[in-house]
């Protein structure tokens, strides 16, 4: 059995269990970056708290109240992308499953087991990752993942995505990467985090029931006008 197959962490968890957690899937990580196990519990580990606080948000709701209940999964198993290809041009399925096929990735697939609301909103995100790339218009190399990051944790406040936005820019300032001047780059990460800010929290969006609605109009309701 694999480490990260015996990983795990525990019910209400301290702050320094939950770090040494984390610290355990970022060693895992590094030899083995597609890992979901190590990703999903990094994430779990981090953000749990932010997860639970979202969750009593979500209760206060009829909405919020029918996402906790049923659970709506975006999970591979649940997604026929070849089906949502067919859909109209400029529809959310229709470029939710073109950005699989030029993107050469597939779905997300949780191997967590949920026990509890704050496990289905940790599952809920990582599977919306991908979502939100084509509503923001984000790209996926570097610069756009690091726009993506920071609009999401203006968003919803991740802890994961302070890290990973902090981690880049440190490499980034000392090392430019992805071809951009270091100016542009802080530019563009900071308009993405206020435009997340300004933005509704989208973890209760039913997206499955919009395969048919345009890109341009969910973007105009969900995601707040983009900055230059």
């Amino acid at each position: 059995m694999s480490h990260a197959q015996t990983l795990r962490l525990p019910d209400n968890a301290s702050l320094f269990t939950r770090l040494r957690v984390a610290g355990q899937c970022l060693k895992g990580l590094k030899q083995d970056p597609t890992n979901p196990t190590y990703g999903q519990t990094f994430n779990l580990s981090l953000n749990g708290n932010v997860y639970a606080a979202l969750v009593q948000q979500l209760q206060r709701s009829e909405e919020g109240r029918r996402l906790l209940s049923k659970r709506p999964s975006l999970s591979a198993r649940e997604l026929d992308l070849a089906a949502l290809e067919r859909l109209p041009e400029g529809t959310l399925g229709h470029e939710f499953a073109r950005y699989y096929r030029d993107n050469k990735i597939s779905p997300f697939e949780t191997t967590l087991e949920l026990k509890n609301d704050v496990d289905f909103l940790s599952k809920r995100y990582r599977e919306t990752h991908d979502l939100q790339h084509v509503l923001t218009g984000y790209a996926t190399d570097v610069m756009g993942e690091m726009e993506l990051q920071a609009y999401i944790l203006g968003n919803l406040g991740l802890r994961t995505t302070m890290f990973v936005l902090l981690n880049s820019t440190l490499g980034q300032l000392k090392a430019p990467q992805s071809g951009i001047e270091r100016s542009e780059y802080l530019r563009r990460v900071w308009a993405a985090y206020r435009r997340g800010r300004a933005s509704p929290q989208f973890l209760d969006f039913w997206f499955e029931e919009h395969w048919e609605t345009p890109v341009a109009t969910l973007r105009a309701r969900l995601c707040a006008p983009a900055k230059a």
